[in-house]
């Protein structure tokens, strides 16, 4: 997760948006699931820890070039590591998620890690989808770009990853969102800030449902979302 929102929303294993978040992303792991996770653009970790704790992978690898020092911890027994960088990487599965849309040259830093892995390695990418969301929120966040799902297509094959699944999600609470978003793009409001912030249980508790209910059929919407997730693999 992003360290710039880490202080807004409370305890995340409780929130409604990284709730629904790890729980699409384990329904776009592979059958075989992970051995080995590399988790780039880390932050704290939140989604290498989580899957570390709740899949068969037997260790995970966090990369960032924000962190202070690296270090070595552990969760249920399995290694966790904090890198500011890496040279090279046995990882069979690597997220990046919703990190390409902070740099400038997208496909040059998803090229940077397919270069560090071998082939059969599996990427699972989100990114938030579709400029017209932009919202002070991005400018917050320090995103350059939003995608729609043909275009971080596009990003991927570009960087030689063959791409297996992609869909978006978060569709039941785009309207809500979307609102908001007008909102925040009046020329009045001109102060960058998140809009993720800690919600009340009954809100919190409305959102995660319908992010639950909307899983049942997460895989099969390629048409509106929040969020694009793609899975991909780099070739031989």
């Amino acid at each position: 997760m992003d360290i710039k929102e880490e202080g807004l929303i409370g305890d995340i294993n409780n929130h409604w948006y990284y709730r629904g978040k790890l729980a699409a992303l384990h329904r776009m792991l592979p059958a075989e699931g992970p051995n080995r996770i590399l988790d780039v653009g880390a932050g704290s970790g939140f989604f290498a820890e989580s899957l570390l704790q709740s899949t068969n992978a037997r260790v995970a690898t966090c990369v960032d070039h924000d962190y202070p020092e690296n270090r070595d911890d552990a969760r249920t027994g399995k290694p966790l590591l904090f890198r500011q960088s890496i040279v090279q990487s046995d990882a069979d599965l690597v997220l990046m998620m919703d990190v390409i849309e902070h740099v400038g040259d997208d496909a040059g830093l998803v090229r940077e890690y397919a270069d560090k892995v071998a082939s059969g390695t599996r990427f699972i990418v989100s990114v938030p989808a579709f400029m017209w969301l932009w919202s002070s929120h991005d400018v917050f966040l320090g995103h350059y770009r939003r995608y729609t799902l043909t275009e971080i297509e596009s990003v991927l094959r570009s960087a030689g990853l063959i791409i297996e699944c992609g869909c978006y999600f978060y569709g039941a609470v785009l309207p809500i969102v979307a609102l908001a978003r007008v909102k925040w793009a009046k020329p009045s409001d001109d102060k960058p800030r998140s809009q993720m912030r800690e919600f009340g249980p009954l809100l919190n508790t409305t959102f995660w449902f319908a992010c639950r209910t909307e899983l049942h059929f997460f895989r099969a919407n390629r048409l509106a979302g929040l969020t694009a997730f793609i899975r991909a693999v780099k070739s031989g």
